[in-house]
């Protein structure tokens, strides 16, 4: 079968089909107006628009440490404690084990 017999059986897979673009947009519009419906959104929404708010407003990250942080390996001052990173990486394998979600 080819493409343009496809798209003579099924109109409506055609990107360039106004109908079915004009048949869905009336939808639609149909749908958004005149239901007369009242949304009512909990207390949990408006606290966590506040929350988003302020998430956006802050910064994810410490710059003045990051670039602290180069400076050091930059300069060869930065000391890497494997202890540490390895207790963590072990820490992670015993959550990841004891997941419910592993089973």
């Amino acid at each position: 079968m080819k493409i343009d017999d496809a798209l003579k059986v099924n109109p409506g897979l055609a990107t360039g089909n106004t109908d079915a673009k004009t048949a869905k947009t009336a939808e639609t519009s149909r749908t958004e107006q005149g239901m007369g419906e009242k949304v009512t959104l909990s207390s949990r929404s408006s606290e966590l628009q506040s929350l988003e708010t302020k998430t956006v407003s802050e910064e994810a990250y410490d710059a003045g440490k990051v670039e602290a942080i180069k400076a050091a390996i930059l300069d060869g001052q930065f000391k890497i404690d494997s202890g540490k990173v390895a207790d963590g990486l072990i820490n992670t394998v015993k959550d990841l084990l004891t997941s419910p979600s592993a089973k």
